[in-house]
């Protein structure tokens, strides 16, 4: 046996990197803040420090308009994506768009939250409920039928389908439920609720005091309750819509080896752990929710039919935008 064998199998039993180690430069799309993902990015180059990762970062829906004008132009920069809206990546799947990553390493990971063409994967569970401006209300709503009394209606905010992914999914979910539908969101617009962009002006507009209530993604009230603005968060009793924050691959990124690396990272149980510092929901068995969340298994997670809000997205977009604006 040679000394270079003899070496190689020495890095073997140390668990290094394969030889031929993932490198150059990967661009990723998201929806995720990017304060977190400079974070997500310097955790990822521990394990992988010869993959330069460049961000681009807005909503989701803004993301995929982007997208959409970048495949008809030919091509985009885009390899990886992690973006809010499961329905989306479904969008791009059935498209021809992303590249399926059978090797994925999805142990511990629930098959619902997988594509079973492993085309797309879970990474996180983030719900949406009510914030409330702790200094201005005296009774918080414990569910979404609170808000529509006109007092509270007449000082809610809430994110904008035509802006973010997470609202997208809300709005679809809540129309579905037969105690709600479009009937609900009507008795809020009459009443003076508004629609900002994303969930951020609407965290922005409570923690301010601009807006009493806010329907909003959990961890940025929970962030911000922690960093001491004054707001608290309601998971409602009526449930919650959620979504998973799935990652992918572009089936034409130019460095599908690094982009598998980045999506291997984020399925892997470090990324997990981190995302509960950063106040996400984990999607695998064995990793405590962040302090102060319940225990996911006690939520009261509404339906969804994603084949039918697929179908139904423009609609609902255009329903929204006649009420709210946009």
């Amino acid at each position: 046996m040679t000394k270079m064998h003899f070496a190689a199998l020495g890095l073997i039993a140390l668990g290094a990197p394969a030889l031929a180690a993932p490198s150059g430069t990967i661009t990723v799309y998201t929806s995720q803040p990017q304060d977190q993902m400079a974070m997500v990015v310097e955790a990822f180059n521990k394990d992988y420090p010869d993959v330069e990762v460049e961000i681009f970062r807005t909503g989701t829906t803004e993301l995929m308009s982007k997208l959409q004008a970048e495949f008809t132009a030919g091509s985009t920069p885009a390899d990886v994506l992690l973006i809010a809206d499961a329905v989306a990546m479904t969008q791009l799947k059935q498209d021809d768009r992303l590249l399926a990553h059978p090797e994925a390493p999805i142990e511990g990971i629930p098959e619902s939250v997988i594509d079973p063409d492993r085309t797309f994967f879970g990474t996180k569970l983030i719900t949406t409920g009510i914030v409330y401006n702790t200094g201005m209300v005296q009774a918080p709503p414990q569910g979404w039928d609170d808000l529509r009394a006109p007092d509270v209606a007449g000082s809610l905010i809430m994110p904008s389908p035509l802006y973010s992914g997470a609202a997208t999914i809300h709005v679809g979910t809540m129309v579905q439920q037969p105690e709600f539908g479009w009937g609900y969101y009507e008795a809020l617009a009459d009443a003076g609720a508004v629609a900002g962009q994303g969930n951020g002006t609407v965290i922005e507009a409570v923690a301010r005091g601009e807006k009493s209530y806010g329907i909003i993604i959990e961890y940025m009230a929970m962030n911000a309750k922690k960093d001491g603005s004054p707001v608290d968060f309601v998971w409602p009793d009526q449930g919650v819509s959620s979504i998973t924050q799935p990652v992918a691959i572009l089936k034409d990124s130019d460095n599908v080896e690094a982009a598998r690396a980045f999506v291997d990272w984020q399925l892997s149980r470090a990324a997990q752990e981190q995302s509960v510092t950063q106040g996400y929901f984990p999607i695998i068995a064995g990793v405590a929710p962040p302090e102060g969340y319940p225990d996911p298994a006690t939520l009261n997670i509404l339906p969804l039919d994603a084949a039918a809000l697929m179908a139904d997205d423009q609609a609902n977009k255009e329903q929204f935008a006649e009420l709210f604006g946009g």
